[in-house]
């Protein structure tokens, strides 16, 4: 399942180029709401981040610490992102996609990593 690994990988980095590139737009579309000017900072910190993330991953992303840090990412971004669109605090159109991508990534992060385990 290496290509779960590269998926999300290709997650967190295209994730990171928008929050770096474009804050503004990622706050709109992600949580439907406008960010401060210290908000899009630390959205591009944080985008700044998930490229460093994303990077681990290029020259093995079937290892076993690269998956499991891919998978906590996703499952703790999985439950964050629900967790502010069933309390209704910040919800955009991209919210329950980005949860539904996040969570088929979790799926298959957590098989890939509890199969390199068996091994």
């Amino acid at each position: 399942m290496r290509w779960a690994a590269t998926a999300a990988a290709v997650e967190a980095a295209a994730t990171g180029l928008i929050l770096l590139l474009a804050p503004v737009l990622f706050g709109r579309l992600i949580f439907g709401a406008e960010l401060s000017e210290p908000g899009q900072a630390l959205g591009r910190l944080t985008g700044i981040v998930l490229l460093g993330f994303a990077l681990t991953a290029w020259p093995d992303p079937s290892a076993r610490s690269v998956t499991r840090a891919l998978l906590a990412y996703n499952l703790i971004a999985m439950l964050y992102l629900c967790y502010l669109g069933v309390a209704g605090i910040l919800v955009g159109m991209l919210l329950w996609p980005a949860v539904a991508v996040h969570s088929v990534l979790s799926i298959l992060l957590g098989s890939a990593w509890r199969a390199a385990r068996m091994r």
